[in-house]
């Protein structure tokens, strides 16, 4: 019983929506209390009363620096069961991202072995559609950055000739999705990232700054 409590100790720990938000914010770098609240539109005592659970369940761990509290995750095994919940629920969320296909099958991802490929051959163009300040942060080696509601005014910038890969935070995020959609839409060869940004550093792979 004592094992299974702790089994649903981090179930209850996942059980929000908001705490899945921190959770996808920290794995795109550490934050401070405020940011992550912010981010996530919860005030801050709300936000700090969400990351204390998380840290019960030993989902995500903190560390001071000054006044100031910094949470990250824990480790990769976080990360994974990220991903293990989003393969769960592939059937009912595909479900959703097909409707921001406008019902159009969408391309096979490329994966992040054949994209680190392309990169090394040039043959590639990558749009990373998170925010600028995660894009500052840290962001795959000559990626370009673009919000979604943007992509109207970058299209005569983007070459028709080569293939678009788009990513965000994971491989759930929508911003991925609804890019690739509408450079499709467009007429552009464009395919998402299987992954995003956190799976593509946890494989070790190089990542730029550039704050």
């Amino acid at each position: 019983m004592a094992l299974l409590e702790e089994y649903a100790l981090v179930a209850r720990a996942l059980s929000t929506p908001a705490r899945l938000m921190l959770l996808e914010q920290l794995a795109q770098s550490e934050r401070r209390v405020e940011a992550l609240a912010e981010k996530t539109g919860l005030t801050v005592a709300n936000c700090s009363q969400h990351l204390q659970q998380l840290r019960r369940a030993g989902l995500v761990t903190n560390r001071r620096d000054g006044k100031a509290i910094i949470y990250r995750l824990t480790d990769a095994r976080t990360l994974t069961l990220l991903g293990i919940l989003g393969d769960v629920a592939e059937r009912k969320v595909g479900e959703i991202l097909h409707g921001l296909s406008n019902g159009e099958d969408a391309p096979e991802p490329i994966n992040r072995d054949e994209l680190a490929a392309r990169l090394s051959d040039g043959s590639v163009t990558v749009l990373d559609l998170r925010p600028a300040d995660e894009f500052a942060d840290a962001h795959i080696p000559g990626a370009l950055n673009m919000a979604v509601t943007e992509l109207d005014k970058f299209l005569t910038d983007l070459d028709r000739n080569t293939e678009i890969v788009a990513y965000c935070r994971g491989p759930y995020c929508v911003y991925a999705h609804q890019a690739v959609a509408f450079l499709r839409k467009n007429g552009f060869n464009a395919r998402r990232l299987d992954g995003g940004l956190p799976e593509w550093r946890e494989d070790g792979r190089a990542i730029q700054a550039t704050s």
